[in-house]
């Protein structure tokens, strides 16, 4: 019960009614098309891209969008920022450890990320809906993943991290490659082999 206090207007409620159902959706979204072959659509908006074969999306240099922030707490406890991977190009790898497909990509991006490094690529895991940390740390162990993930299990960082009509991460798995000015290249929702992926990184590192 309330006593002497007034409850909030409808009208300053509304705001804050319309921000949680917002990122309700988004995370329904994913849901609906988590560890599935993925979505079919980009964000809202022209997002320019050119759809290629075998699901990889890409876009021109020139159309290209710089995500938001994406930072926060990795699974081993340490703070992490992409926005510090500025100037080499960044894969972003969407997971959860309770996920067949991210299981069946799993080595693929592990062996592409030891092959790329010396070329200027970064590997950022970004795990989501594992409520605790257990078992993702334990997927990292069986796969031998060399990098590191953000721990996002409320999806808050795939909601707010990618800006309204990019190619944006609509499933679980999703890969999405940054050019080396933070700028959103390519993406992939669905699971990868190493072939696809390097068709992903290798015209990002041929750019001058």
């Amino acid at each position: 019960m309330n006593f002497g206090r007034a409850l909030p207007s409808s009208s300053n409620r509304r705001p804050r009614a319309a921000v949680t159902a917002a990122v309700a959706a988004s995370a329904a979204m994913l849901t609906l098309a988590g560890c599935g072959d993925g979505a079919t659509s980009g964000g809202g908006g022209d997002t320019n891209f050119v759809t290629n074969t075998g699901g990889v999306q890409t876009v021109s240099k020139s159309d290209r969008q710089s995500v938001n922030e994406i930072a926060g707490e990795t699974l081993e406890g340490k703070q992490l920022d992409v926005a510090d991977y500025k100037g080499k190009i960044v894969v972003l790898n969407v997971w959860g450890s309770w996920c067949a497909p991210c299981r069946a990509e799993a080595s693929h991006l592990v062996k592409v990320a030891k092959d790329t490094e010396a070329q200027g690529v970064v590997f950022v895991g970004i795990n989501t809906r594992d409520p605790n940390k257990g078992p993702a740390i334990a997927f990292e162990k069986d796969y031998g993943v060399p990098y590191p993930s953000l721990y996002d299990p409320a999806s808050k960082l795939l909601v707010n991290g990618f800006p309204k009509g990019s190619l944006n991460p609509q499933a679980i798995p999703s890969t999405i490659v940054l050019d080396r000015e933070g700028k959103i290249a390519a993406r992939a929702l669905t699971a990868l082999d190493d072939k696809k992926l390097r068709e992903m990184i290798d015209p990002l590192i041929a750019e001058k």
